[in-house]
């Protein structure tokens, strides 16, 4: 395993957590393990594991790009950890308002949507 496969796998659990990720890695097969390993040492260990910016930040980068791609299972577990990168709701809202100026209102309109349904089953009150 590759140092920057190993330290993928470490960002990508802080950031997902492990429950997340063992359950991912419970449904691995043969024929998508090469995308694992792909998106593990590319995304994880090269891009989330960068210092330049913070995790925060990351996280807010990445919500906008997927609500504004429309990748809405994507979207939703990366808003889902938001808990542990320290994107607040305020931070999530105001991602959200550049979505729909620059993406469009239905992209935003959805994305606030999943956004108040996942932030309430976290306790937040939106």
């Amino acid at each position: 395993m590759s140092d920057r496969r190993t330290e993928g796998e470490k960002t990508r659990r802080k950031t997902l957590g492990d429950e997340h990720v063992n359950r991912s890695q419970s449904t691995q097969t043969e024929f998508d393990a090469p995308f694992m390993d792909l998106i593990t040492e590319a995304a994880w260990g090269h891009v989330w594991s960068r210092d330049t910016i913070s995790p925060r930040e990351r996280s807010m980068l990445t919500l906008a790009l997927l609500a504004g791609l429309g990748n809405w299972e994507e979207f939703a577990l990366h808003l889902r950890a938001t808990a542990n990168t320290g994107a607040t709701p305020e931070d999530i809202r105001e991602v959200l308002l550049h979505v729909a100026i620059y993406a469009g209102v239905p992209r935003a309109n959805h994305a606030f949507k999943l956004a108040r349904q996942i932030l309430a089953e976290r306790g937040e009150n939106v």
